[in-house]
């Protein structure tokens, strides 16, 4: 039995000007997949993410989000969505743990030391929880960033290149904690012009070339070695997120 999407995105468009961004996206994503979108910078990837989060209207279409319209009168969907974009969004000059407990109490969680202990622990960041987070190296800030994220505990993740500027070790590290959020029932949209750092975790993938959806289908028709060919050329795939 196919399960229900947590996510529906329908002809979504967000256009300025004369300029769509985002042009006629439309999908299904179910809980605990991930999508990964592949796209040139400009693409309108970021756009893509922000309309998805609520930060954007968008000029056409819709998104729901567990069957609550994003952006809509409710505020339900605010909690069940999480945004990791390019700026990590960290106070330089507050620790890992001040910064995490000013973001627990914004979200008003009952418990917020406890929770911040626990995720400072998961992350393996409790070694340098009271260092000033301007000492860290962005490996270390992406990790921090990505438990400011899940503070509130969100059934979808929204991540805008989590991998840029990574070392090595740093790119494991993230790949196999993004392994277990999935596992654990969330579902993933991860925009990237590098596939190959995140494919692996992929259920369905989408090639966006000047805001529109040119390729979709599961990743195993993805030929990574040409992705110039496939920019310049896509060709017509279906969408695999079932």
């Amino acid at each position: 039995m196919t399960a229900e999407p947590l996510l529906l995105v329908a002809r979504l468009a967000k256009r300025y000007g004369a300029y769509w961004a985002v042009r006629d996206v439309s999908f299904a994503l179910p809980p605990g997949r991930a999508l990964v979108v592949v796209g040139p910078n400009a693409a309108g990837k970021s756009t893509l993410l922000r309309l998805l989060a609520g930060v954007l209207r968008p000029t056409e279409g819709h998104v729901d989000l567990g069957g609550e319209r994003v952006g809509g009168p409710g505020e339900s969907w605010r909690r069940r969505v999480g945004l990791l974009g390019h700026q990590v969004q960290l106070y330089p000059a507050l620790t890992a743990r001040e910064n995490l407990l000013f973001f627990a109490r914004l979200y008003g969680l009952p418990d917020p030391r406890t929770r911040v202990d626990a995720l400072l622990e998961r992350l393996e960041l409790t070694p340098r929880a009271d260092d000033r987070v301007r000492t860290f190296s962005r490996g270390l800030q992406q990790r921090l960033a990505l438990a400011r994220v899940l503070l509130h505990d969100p059934e979808l993740l929204l991540l805008d290149e989590p991998f840029t500027a990574l070392d090595a070790p740093s790119a494991r590290r993230l790949r196999t904690l993004l392994g277990e959020l999935k596992r654990e029932g969330r579902s993933l949209v991860v925009v990237t012009h590098r596939p190959d750092e995140v494919l692996d975790l992929a259920d369905a993938v989408a090639l966006q070339i000047g805001g529109r959806w040119a390729w979709q289908g599961p990743p195993a028709e993805l030929d990574t070695r040409n992705l110039a060919a496939l920019f310049a050329a896509p060709r017509e795939g279906r969408w695999c997120a079932s």
